[in-house]
């Protein structure tokens, strides 16, 4: 059964979909199967894999508000072992759709559940804002993986989710947990980044994973070419930290 993990950050711009889309190629690099799911109506994880999203394919918007079988929605990339649950710009309608539906919080869940025995490890790139698809990102996940930004802002509203996690986890899905925090856009020339870092590690009540991101002029242009960081310049700093990274998280789950 699979691992599933959400990766969430309600402020936007901090590599929320590149850390998960980046992962999740070096994770199926290292032998596990591994399905990415775009719950973000602004498809980036989607593109950055090499999909165009339109109104013509099958995608998680059917999945969740039409009850299509997600097998049929899953496509393969050119990452061996890395599948993809596309989004689309229809998915911006299922949270209006799925405001008055019964059990609201549980559809991707549903989605979950029905593939969790054909992957080890389901990452969720969840939307930039606590609403309807993240709520059932958080409860659809077993484990919650946030991207912090290197700078100023980065520490204002990490508070502000840690508390929405916790009702989550008080009235919906007690089990989910907080695996790490990942520090991202480092930039080791800027004393402001080392600070940061520094307040990170001592504030976070959780994990806080050793890899860091660095600020990546590569992983900017990956997704214009539709490639991973692994595909793309796997020996820079950018593609060397992930693959890292996605070394602790398999560490973590098979410990």
């Amino acid at each position: 059964m699979a691992v599933t993990i959400a990766f969430c950050n309600q402020k936007g711009g901090v590599g929320k979909t590149t850390t998960a889309v980046n992962t999740g190629a070096y994770l199926a690099s290292m032998g596990q199967r591994v399905l990415m799911i775009d719950l973000d109506p602004q498809a980036n994880a989607t593109s950055g894999l090499g999909f165009p999203h339109g109104h013509d394919t099958i995608s998680l918007y059917h999945c969740l508000a039409e009850g299509k079988n997600p097998k049929e929605a899953i496509v393969h990339t050119r990452v061996k072992n890395l599948d993809l649950l596309p989004s689309s710009i229809d998915l911006a309608g299922a949270a209006v759709e799925l405001i008055n539906a019964p059990s609201r919080e549980f559809k991707l869940f549903e989605v979950v559940q029905a593939i969790a025995p054909d992957y080890d490890f389901i990452l969720i790139d969840c939307p930039p804002s606590v609403g309807i698809l993240t709520i059932n990102g958080l409860v659809a996940a077993q484990h919650l993986i946030i991207p912090v930004q290197c700078e100023y802002y980065a520490l204002e509203g990490l508070s502000q989710l840690l508390k929405t996690i916790e009702l989550v986890r008080e009235h919906i899905s007690p089990t989910i947990s907080v695996m790490g925090a990942v520090l991202t856009m480092f930039d080791k020339r800027n004393k402001l980044s080392q600070e940061v870092a520094n307040e990170v590690r001592k504030n976070f009540p959780a994990h806080v994973f050793e890899s860091v991101i660095p600020r990546s002029v590569y992983l900017a242009e990956a997704p214009s070419h539709g490639k991973t960081i692994a595909e793309y310049k796997w020996w820079s700093h950018g593609g060397m930290a992930y693959k890292n990274l996605a070394q602790e998280i398999l560490a973590l789950n098979t410990q």
